[in-house]
């Protein structure tokens, strides 16, 4: 009988562990009464000096690079790891640089899920196969996650993500589990999980599948804007006193050779700084490789012949319109038909739905595949109303970004992929940190400064202070600031709100660089494009931010890019010509950027992708053909077989509508395949079985036609008052 028990133990350990796990939880639960996270969001907080220390220009920045003797650290990598361990390094009291390829989280760290999380499934790894280190992650993760929701408040903000069950047996199983993950988190829960009924659940989210629906349960992470996260952890180390200079590249590592030891020991880089293409080298006493998913190409440079580290994992995003979700609740898939986890989240107004893994190359440039972002949207498909039909034309943006999966090099088994983030030191004295995730990046930085003190020699004056650091913008900001943004520089609502989470307590200095509009209302603040809420002057003051191309500010300093590629190409003339007034760009700069920038939001965002999916010819049917002939005759009044400029005015006049030259063309060439200035019946045709597919939304052309379609079949209607009022 003990035998059979213990047996039966064994088979059921994760079972047994999760049912303890939620008793002993839920007392402790009970006992906290519903305590949760205190967040910042009322009171003052006394900012200390260096929040008034100006930011140092670019131009200061690579001078004081390249004329200072002798640094304690330079950082290689300005994603959110590396300006982690550039902030890091200077609250130790170490003089430090930092040094980017590209931009500040031009890489991954711009392209996640935005969520702050804990990884509720790495805790259902850790229950189910006791493990003690996947425990130990996700207990680091969950201080991570608080730690970030208190640094910046204005970026960041709590977030509740709803889990439907779909089968009663499933009811208990996921609330232990999700009961856990509160339990786990202990004083740093953000808020308590619950639990609801079918009908509260879909009023929560009325956009759900009922069908089947057994009940849902609620539990919080966080949420933030991850580049402008990452910029703000960047500008807090520089106006601490760190050295940091983005469009630079590492070209060598410097070494000299050891007298004591006869080792050659690394002690700097030679660099090159991408605007003016001077190169020069940069001496310290410690490099730190932080570079992500490059963190082998840096590794070569110290030893060609180490083996690599990294595989590499990409991982697609797409973005919805907002009407897909509701504004202030997430949803979670916990299993996709191929076991991955899918999740659907509300951001900046908008819809995030994400994310695949799969093996990948590395490149700076990743593109989306269009296979990944139709399985996204099958799968959201799944868990949605029949009445939300999931149209492939209603992305608005996507993206592919990669996951630096890393092996353990000082693991026995260098074989298996890490599960937490890995700090290795060369014989030549090589720091490099990979691995880890988004929320843990503060203490991946803490973790790799304190190897560069103990292999590298390094005396730093006071101990790491970035645990409860709060960034720069985020001292004085209150939930209720943008309210007084708007009263006293008379912004719209919206714009001010953006403004406020976006800059924090500095709002007022994009504010202040704003024009002045001549109406009577909103006061000042010209919009980039119409629908969205970005302004002219945070192209102004994302030059203050080192912002240095036209990519830097349509993919970070605004999310434009990332948002939607077509308000991206609108508001991208507006951004070229502020740019090159304030940098002294030529025409022949400008139209380089330009070109640069329109690259990146067809390859990167998306674009190219969707061009893919438009490729599958005219698949309407013989009656749809028939009804859209029609519909295109009623602009081709003479039967040419294709529609010109002309022909589109003379439905305007007869619509008593108008659109200016510029609207005229733009919407011609939308759907004018073969670009030769007019639209042919079988590219119309081809369109609309786009449209009617979903693979198409919101085409100008399209709507137009079907407007003027419904005017001509109304005036047809011979109304009552005209055939004599009847009796």
């Amino acid at each position: 009988m003990a035998y059979r028990l213990l047996q039966w133990g064994r088979q059921h350990r994760g079972k047994i562990f999760v049912g303890v796990g939620v008793g002993v939880g839920g007392l402790l639960l009970w006992q906290l009464n519903g305590r949760q996270l205190p967040l910042q969001t009322e009171g003052y907080i006394q900012a200390p000096a260096w929040t008034q220390n100006p930011l140092p220009g670019r131009d200061v920045q690579l001078k004081t690079l390249a004329s200072t003797k002798e640094f304690d650290v330079l950082v290689i990598g300005g994603g959110a790891t590396g300006c982690g361990v550039a902030l890091d390094a200077v609250t130790r009291g170490l003089s430090t640089a930092l040094v980017e390829k590209y931009d500040f989280s031009s890489g991954t760290s711009s392209r996640s899920t935005k969520l702050i999380h804990g990884g509720v499934r790495y805790l259902q790894k850790a229950i189910m196969g006791l493990d003690l280190e996947q425990y130990h992650l996700v207990k680091e993760a969950l201080h991570e996650r608080a730690n970030l929701l208190q640094i910046a408040p204005h970026l960041s903000a709590p977030l509740p993500i709803m889990l439907p069950v779909y089968t009663w047996w499933q009811v208990p199983y996921y609330w232990a589990g999700i009961k856990a993950y509160d339990l786990v988190a202990g004083s740093k829960c953000v808020k308590p999980s619950f639990i609801l009924s079918k009908s509260s659940a879909l009023e929560k989210f009325p956009m759900l599948k009922k069908d089947k629906l057994k009940a849902a349960i609620v539990y919080y992470d966080g949420q933030h804007n991850d580049a402008r996260m990452n910029i703000a952890i960047a500008l807090t180390a520089a106006r601490q006193g760190a050295c940091i200079s983005n469009h630079t590249e590492v070209l060598k590592l410097l070494k000299e050779k050891d007298v004591t030891t006869g080792i050659e020991r690394i002690c700097g880089a030679t660099i090159k700084d991408h605007n003016t293409g001077n190169v020069f080298d940069v001496r310290a006493k410690c490099v730190i490789n932080a570079t992500g998913p490059f963190t082998d190409g840096i590794r070569k440079l110290d030893d060609p012949k180490i083996a690599n580290i990294c595989q590499p994992s990409a991982g697609v995003h797409i973005i919805l319109p907002g009407y897909y979700s509701p504004d202030a609740m997430g949803l979670l898939d916990p299993a996709t038909s191929d076991g991955r986890v899918i999740f659907f989240l509300p951001w900046e107004n908008l819809t995030i739905a994400g994310t695949t893994d799969s093996p990948t190359g590395v490149t700076h440039h990743p593109a989306p595949r269009e296979k990944d972002i139709q399985f996204i949207l099958k799968e959201i498909e799944n868990y949605l109303s029949p009445e939300v039909h999931v149209r492939r034309g209603d992305v608005q943006a996507a993206w592919s970004g990669i996951r630096p999966l890393v092996t353990d090099p000082n693991s026995k088994n260098t074989q298996s992929i890490s599960r937490n983030h890995v700090v290795e030191v060369s014989k030549s004295g090589l720091v490099t940190i990979a691995g880890g995730k988004w929320t843990t990046y503060r203490s991946m930085a803490t973790d790799a400064v304190d190897a560069a003190v103990k292999h590298c020699g390094l005396s730093p004056k006071r101990p790491s202070g970035t645990d409860g650091l709060i960034l720069d913008g985020g001292y004085h900001w209150t939930p209720n600031h943008y309210i007084k943004l708007a009263q006293d520089y008379g912004l719209e609502t919206d714009i001010a709100k953006h403004l406020s989470r976006t800059y924090g307590d500095n709002a007022v200095k994009v504010a202040r660089m704003a024009k002045v509009t001549g109406k009577r209302w909103p006061i000042i603040a010209e919009r980039l494009v119409e629908d969205l809420p970005y302004i002219e002057a945070e192209v102004k003051y994302g030059i203050e931010e080192y912002a240095c191309t036209a990519v830097d500010i349509l993919a970070r300093r605004t999310r434009l890019a990332f948002l939607n590629v077509h308000a991206a190409e609108e508001a991208l003339p507006a951004i070229l010509k502020i740019m090159q007034k304030e940098l002294g760009w030529s025409e022949q700069r400008v139209e380089q950027e330009r070109a640069e920038a329109l690259e990146m939001i067809y390859v990167e965002m998306g674009t190219k992708a969707k061009e893919g999916a438009h490729t599958k010819g005219i698949t309407l049917s013989a009656i749809d053909i028939q009804k859209y002939k029609q519909r295109f005759n009623i602009v081709d009044r003479d039967r040419k077989g294709f529609i010109t400029r002309p022909d589109i005015q003379k439905l305007l006049q007869d619509m008593n509508e108008g659109l200016d030259e510029d609207a005229l063309n733009d919407m011609l060439k939308e759907v004018d395949l073969n670009q030769n200035g007019k639209l042919e019946l079988d590219e119309f045709l081809e369109l609309m079985s786009n449209v009617k597919s979903g693979e198409v939304t919101q085409n100008r052309l399209a709507t137009l036609l079907k407007l003027g379609e419904e005017q001509q079949q109304q005036k047809k209607i011979i109304s009552v008052d005209r055939s004599g009022g009847g009796l």
